[in-house]
């Protein structure tokens, strides 16, 4: 599974941690994060690797994980959550076919932005009834 990640200036620490720990457990990562530092140029970048590949996963990190979801939801097919805990990480991925997940470096700590990712990325869409909402999701943009 290839996995995107990238961030805005406030969040580069977090995202070089994330980038590391990914590397070593043998996730194919892509690094996106753009040379001017801004969050929109950031969740762009990932957005389009995402619409290239439809297997791929996002992780845009930023100050408060809030702008990177508000650029993401801004896309045509692209269901994002921002997310600050395990479960909802797992669930999102789960019940909503979010193939990004958005994290703030203000909120989360490196251990616990850690465990988010991979119950992000160890978590598989269910479908079946969940399908309905994820295309009325998908028909908004």
């Amino acid at each position: 599974m290839k996995v995107v990640l990238s961030s805005d200036t406030q969040g580069l620490a977090l995202k070089n941690s994330i980038k590391k720990f990914l590397l070593e457990k043998d996730y194919d990562l892509i690094d996106v994060t753009p040379e001017n530092g801004n969050f929109i140029d950031s969740v762009k970048a990932i957005v389009e690797v995402l619409h290239a590949d439809q297997q791929a996963l996002g992780i845009a990190i930023d100050g408060f994980g809030a702008g990177s979801f508000m650029v993401a939801t801004k896309s045509k097919n692209i269901v994002a959550a921002e997310v600050s805990d395990e479960r909802s990480a797992y669930m999102t991925r789960e019940h909503n076919n979010s193939r990004m997940i958005t994290l703030g470096s203000e909120i989360v700590g490196d251990t616990l932005a850690k465990n988010i990712v991979l119950a992000f990325l160890q978590a598989d869409y269910d479908g079946g009834r969940h399908q309905i909402r994820v295309d009325m999701l998908n028909k908004m943009c």
